[in-house]
């Protein structure tokens, strides 16, 4: 293990500056809910071995080149990355009205959307080249409600990152099952999570000891990290490179302090 360490944080360091030598290698994977086929995609760089794991969750349309390309980024930071499926393989929303209703139906139910999550947890942690007791998790949008849920099921993963997720539960005494570390990066001008919401998460992380930190980003609406919501705020959801960069180097930080301790 202090091998590992020493390795990974000589491969962490020099990700500031420049990528891997090595490919990044990527395949598909294909796994099942019962009767649903599910499908995601694993990312790899071929220099590393018993990595730390970093699951993605999708926002509301579905897994996209989105959410694989955030999965090569960490593969070339030395990370093994597993982008789920959430919805089941070939079902995607047409459009954002479908799309709403399919991640409500989620967000309705969601035991189903646990078991859903833990089953790509589960696909991650099956992938030889990853370190099992060195996850963590992010998501966005749909997918940053989905990271939250995912730790309040009491998942064993060192650390979540939500990306301008949504801040409800349904059931926030169940804060008390939390195992990981939490990173909320979020858009100081949201208008789709309501003030409410963000004063019951920290009511609820806070009375049950959770460790949490909450970023706010200036000027930013829902969807900062991605650049398909355009750059319109008026429409509530728009891409904000200033943010974008910012809280993806804050995750970074975070992630050196949960599997590196420092």
């Amino acid at each position: 293990m202090i091998r590992f360490s020493v390795f990974f944080l000589l491969v962490v360091l020099s990700s500031q500056t420049q990528m891997l030598r090595g490919a990044v290698q990527t395949k598909m994977v294909e796994y099942r809910d019962g009767d649903v086929v599910l499908e995601g995609m694993v990312a790899w760089n071929d220099e590393v071995k018993n990595a730390p794991g970093v699951l993605i969750v999708h926002q509301w349309m579905g897994r996209t080149d989105y959410e694989e390309g955030r999965a090569r980024q960490l593969a070339e930071q030395g990370y093994v990355a597993f982008a789920l499926d959430i919805y089941g393989k070939g079902v995607r929303p047409a459009n954002t009205a479908e799309a709403g209703k399919l991640a409500g139906s989620y967000k309705k139910d969601r035991g189903l959307y646990r078991k859903r999550l833990a089953l790509g947890l589960e696909q991650l942690r099956a992938q030889a080249m990853v370190d099992s007791k060195q996850i963590a998790a992010i998501g966005y949008c749909f997918g940053g409600t989905g990271v939250l849920e995912l730790a309040r099921s009491g998942a064993d993963i060192k650390g979540a990152v939500s990306f301008h997720g949504g801040l409800d539960s349904l059931k926030p005494e169940e804060a008390k099952n939390i195992k990981a570390k939490l990173l909320i990066c979020h858009g100081a001008d949201d208008p789709f999570v309501p003030v409410k919401d963000i004063e019951a998460m920290k009511k609820e992380f806070t009375d049950a000891d959770v460790d949490w930190q909450m970023i706010y980003y200036s000027e930013a609406v829902h969807s900062f990290t991605q650049p398909m919501a355009g750059n319109d705020n008026s429409k509530g959801a728009a891409y904000q490179e200033k943010a974008d960069k910012r809280s993806w180097k804050a995750m970074n930080t975070f992630f050196n302090e949960i599997f590196l301790g420092s």
